[in-house]
């Protein structure tokens, strides 16, 4: 039997510009836009087909002040199109303002302070006692390490800034969504640059699958 491949959005498209929702349809995921590409992956594996996606920057996430308004403006640019929404959200630094904001739309989002918690599940997440120490990449990171980390700390201007940035850190956790080498070559070279200790967690999609397979359940 042959398939068709799939071919995922280019991730400049994804992180610069959104991903726009794509016609009718039952259920829409707000979603950060480091999430598509994994979001779309479980998408097609899953036959999820009733499952529209609206992607917002990815670089909100330099912003968490604005991430609660922007998933306001489209949840009310959207709602009426859909039976349902769900934001593909955690805390994510809004301090609770996200939730709140969520409850006051009656719309859902996934549980936990961030990503990397629901990627690695939350209680495994909160076992590890050097968090606090640990400095975490995904998949979507390490693909984008200059974008969103090098430079935003002007570390590519001004590399001095490393060790007062990074001083408190003791290791670089790559948290992989997909068993690539290249990636983990180039997370292992990312922890280089940074000047900390590496390692390497393989955790899939974690809570994100199992919070789209709850949304995907429900009537």
């Amino acid at each position: 039997m042959t398939t068709t491949p799939f071919t995922l959005p280019d991730p400049d498209v994804l992180t610069a510009h959104g991903l726009d929702a794509r016609g009718n349809g039952r259920l829409l995921l707000i979603a950060c836009g480091a999430l598509a590409h994994e979001i779309l992956a479980l998408k097609r594996l899953n036959g999820w087909d009733h499952m529209d996606l609206q992607c917002l920057p990815a670089k909100l996430h330099l912003y968490p002040d604005q991430i609660t308004a922007e998933v306001e403006k489209s949840v009310l640019a959207h709602r009426s199109r859909y039976d349902r929404i769900f934001v593909v959200y955690a805390d994510c630094g809004t301090g609770g303002q996200l939730q709140a904001k969520c409850a006051d739309l009656g719309v859902e989002m996934v549980a936990g302070p961030h990503c990397y918690a629901f990627y690695e599940g939350l209680d495994r997440f909160a076992a590890h006692e050097d968090e606090i120490s640990a400095f975490y990449l995904t998949d979507f990171l390490v693909r984008q390490f200059d974008a969103f980390v090098w430079k935003p700390m002007g570390l590519d201007r001004h590399p001095q800034l490393r060790d007062m940035i990074f001083g408190n850190y003791t290791k670089l956790v790559y948290q992989a969504q997909t068993d690539d080498p290249a990636l983990r070559a180039k997370a292992e070279a990312c922890a280089a640059r940074l000047g900390l200790a590496y390692e390497y967690r393989f955790t899939g999609y974690g809570d994100l699958k199992a919070s789209l397979e709850e949304q995907a359940a429900k009537p």
